[in-house]
């Protein structure tokens, strides 16, 4: 079931398959040097969705979340790499850049996608609005963000709000 409301749509999933395979087309419009945000509360399905963004990049290895080990890297077919980090055990944007997260958010030849943002938000928001990668007060900023907001709804449906825009790249 797909619904709009402004420049948000909003997909809703009923199972894990189906949150992977949104997942996988996802990936399929995402260029490298993007960061994917996903918000959500314990169990909204984040790493699921991840799971399936690492599918759609032609990963085959088991991923799980990075929760203890902050970041797992994964090398896609042709050499690009899909970061995936973990936010949840960060207290600020300080720990952050003490384990140099900017390597992995400015990373070019790669796809981040970050559980728990809302832990650096200081360092992935761009209040200048600038084209390029900026640094705002000695910190890193993240343009063109890519937000996905996870909720969960039911036992195994889960409700998935996506930009207007990457919702019509994946051609729904």
């Amino acid at each position: 079931m797909v619904s709009h409301a402004m420049d948000w749509v909003t997909i809703t999933t009923d199972s894990e398959d189906e949150t992977q395979a949104l997942g996988a087309r996802i990936a399929a419009v995402l260029p490298l040097g993007r960061v994917v945000a996903l918000h959500g509360d314990l169990g909204a399905g984040k790493t699921v969705l991840s799971r399936g963004l690492a599918r759609g990049f032609g990963i085959t290895e088991p991923v799980t979340s990075p929760t203890f080990t902050v970041v797992q890297e994964y090398e896609r077919p042709g050499g690009s790499w899909l970061f995936h980090l973990d936010m949840y055990r960060i207290e600020c944007d300080d720990d952050a850049l003490a384990f140099g997260i900017e390597e992995f958010l400015f990373a070019p030849d790669a796809v981040a996608v970050v559980e728990w943002p809302e832990r650096i938000a200081g360092l992935l928001e761009c209040p200048s609005g600038g084209e390029q990668p900026d640094r705002v007060a000695g910190r890193s900023c993240v343009p063109d963000l890519v937000v996905v907001r996870l909720s969960h709804v039911a036992e195994s449906r889960r409700e998935i709000q996506l930009p207007g825009v990457i919702h019509d790249l994946c051609g729904f």
